[in-house]
């Protein structure tokens, strides 16, 4: 008796007397031997369920999930009410030509001087190169792709034989890349380069169909039961645009981990740190833009995967509203929280190559209705009069729950500098429910990702999935229908409070992580690592733009006292990538300098 509780409809509830509850997630860190015996214990048929009983009792997750009335109807995935349209915006065209859209997103951007980018004093500040550097270098016979491509596959080899190993690709293979590097070299030589892209090495991370590679979803088997047999959608528009593909990047196990650690086939080092973790899941690529040797890579993103290591990598990574992008071909297809969206070292390449991979699925266009894909015209005049018409919410107690206050206290730094630059307007706000937000996420994503690997579970693949991953499966395998319903009644909730938080701001600012990148401990290299302490760090601000199908784009905005890169998230309403680009391409130009060098770092457009 006394269990059942009952919650108020969402527009009853009084949003602004909510109270932030701080995160505190109770379950072990273990690596090595702790580890396979925790996982042992776990699959046994009793005791196991008792262990995952108690750790959902001590995380609430039963009183949230199985205790409690919630009154919202469920929403399976996510619903958007129709939006304004956004300003000074210029229309993409999502049937037409990914290399005609790649065109137009060219003319969005401020005019390319390579007088400040071609400058020969070796003293002048560090600066990754942008994909328009390569391509005036190509154009004006600088260089070639194929002389580039030598550079890059010297630069493999030295990576791969580094100790400790830094193994940013699974699949890779030299010959692969010289070809297409020497048809991209051939069309320069005519003067018939297909896009800006052409010529522009891209990485794509390890749940993604690029042929003729494998995908083996960073596991040692997947490639088996599931074979490649085309390019995903995402990645046959890249090629149609002349972009050398390079080979299937690093990550953590199907996605199932936040830190990018990897004992099949190692875990990828963060450039910044070669001891401290990249992030995950999308470990490899953006270690290997971080790096240098890459102007972008493709990542998934189901709850932070893209936007987490690159924060940690002080990289650029954006998240797309959920069903812009076209999910065919990857290995979490049937998802509801999850995205494809790239990794750049810089806003602007993020805006080329969000417009050559964006397009949604017929099903989605029947079922989410999107509207028309835009970028913002950042070559306008009124472009500053529309960046200082924005109005940033940000929840101060959540914005402050951070591991280190180098964190909060740089991002704060940020909106300042906007307020006092652009006019931008900080509005305090405040989201109910975080906590049920996270449960809803999780049983959301967990079942997911069980639907999809249980068949492969029972097949007798268990043992062949890393002792991490079991103990993700293990958790996500009690999860009950009734308990997935519950978590789609929070989704509605959720989406309802932020939908109003939307009213009175344009976009929400928050720090992209909690904590920056964590050391690698060393068994855990070989063993694997469960630690739901960092993952919670890791994980704070990224879900309700997972779980709420919301755009949001991580930028680098300097880095703490240990030198370490920290990332600003921004996210936005439903549809409105624009308005994060635009703020985001703001936010770069007021940090552009100074910028650390990675201490693993290739230049291979210049061979020095």
């Amino acid at each position: 008796m006394g269990k059942k509780k009952v919650m108020l409809p969402a527009d009853e509830v009084d949003m602004a007397t909510a109270k932030y509850q701080y995160e505190k997630i109770e379950a072990p860190h273990l690596t090595g031997i702790s580890l396979k015996l925790f996982v042992r214990l776990l699959e046994a048929p009793i005791i196991g369920s008792l262990i995952i009983s108690h750790l959902k009792q001590e995380n609430k997750m039963v009183e949230m999930l199985r205790n409690t009335v919630i009154p919202e109807a469920p929403m399976f995935k996510p619903e958007f009410p129709p939006q304004e349209s956004e300003p000074e915006v210029v229309l993409l065209d999502e049937d037409g030509k990914p290399e005609e859209r790649v065109e137009l997103a060219l003319k969005t951007l401020p005019d390319y001087d390579p007088a400040n980018c071609w400058i020969p004093d070796s003293s002048s500040p560090f600066r990754y190169w942008k994909i328009r550097d390569y391509a005036y270098a190509y154009r004006s016979k600088l260089t070639t792709p194929s002389a580039v491509a030598e550079r890059f596959i010297s630069a493999m080899d030295e990576f791969n034989s580094k100790k400790p190993p830094t193994p940013l690709l699974i699949s890779y293979d030299p010959e692969l890349i010289r070809r297409q590097a020497a048809a991209s070299t051939q069309r320069f030589e005519e003067g018939n380069p297909l896009s800006v892209l052409d010529g522009i090495f891209i990485a794509i991370k390890d749940d993604i169909d690029c042929y003729p590679h494998p995908s083996k979803g960073g596991t040692t088997f997947f490639h088996e039961v599931r074979p490649v047999e085309e390019d995903a959608v995402s990645v046959a528009r890249l090629r149609r645009c002349g972009v050398i593909l390079v080979g299937k990047a690093n990550m953590h196990e199907l996605g199932l981990g936040t830190t990018g650690n990897n004992p099949n086939h190692g875990t990828a080092r963060n450039p910044h740190a070669p001891e401290r973790y990249t992030g995950g899941s999308s470990s490899g690529p953006a270690a290997i833009v971080a790096s240098g040797l890459c102007s972008a890579a493709l990542g998934t993103d189901g709850g932070g995967s893209v936007r987490i290591p690159s924060s940690l990598c002080g990289v650029v990574g954006l998240k797309s509203t959920y069903g812009r992008t076209d999910m065919s071909g990857s290995i979490c297809d049937s998802g509801t929280v999850e995205i494809i969206g790239p990794i750049t070292s810089t806003v602007e390449d993020a805006i080329l190559v969000y417009a050559a991979i964006l397009g949604s699925s017929t099903a989605e266009k029947i079922a989410l209705k999107p509207s028309l894909p835009c970028l913002p015209n950042l070559t306008s005049r009124e472009n500053s009069e529309v960046l200082g018409s924005l109005r940033l919410g940000k929840y101060t107690e959540w914005f402050n729950d951070v591991f280190s206050t180098d964190i909060s206290a740089k991002c704060d730094d940020v909106l300042n500098r906007l307020f006092e630059t652009h006019g931008c307007k900080i509005v305090e706000i405040i989201i109910p429910e975080l906590h049920e937000m996270r449960t809803a996420h999780i049983v959301s994503i967990g079942s997911e990702a069980a639907c999809g690997l249980n068949p492969d579970f029972e097949d007798g693949k268990r043992v062949k999935f890393t002792h991490d991953t079991r103990t993700n499966l293990a958790l996500f395998r009690s999860f009950s229908a009734s308990d997935y319903v519950a978590a789609q009644c929070l989704r509605r909730r959720l989406m309802y409070y932020h939908m109003e938080i939307f009213k009175k701001v344009d976009v929400i600012i928050t720090p992209t992580t909690g904590m920056t990148a964590p050391v690698i401990p060393p068994a855990s290299l070989s063993s694997g690592e469960t630690n739901l302490q960092v993952s919670g760090n890791l994980m704070r601000f990224v879900v309700n733009a997972n779980l709420l199908g919301f755009p949001a784009i991580s930028v680098p905005v300097g880095y703490d006292k240990q030198g370490l890169p920290i990332g600003l998230q921004i996210i936005g309403r439903p549809w409105c990538e624009a308005t994060i680009l635009r703020l985001a391409a703001a936010v770069e130009e007021l940090f552009a300098t100074p910028k650390k060098k990675p201490l693993q770092f290739h230049d291979i457009l210049k061979g020095n």
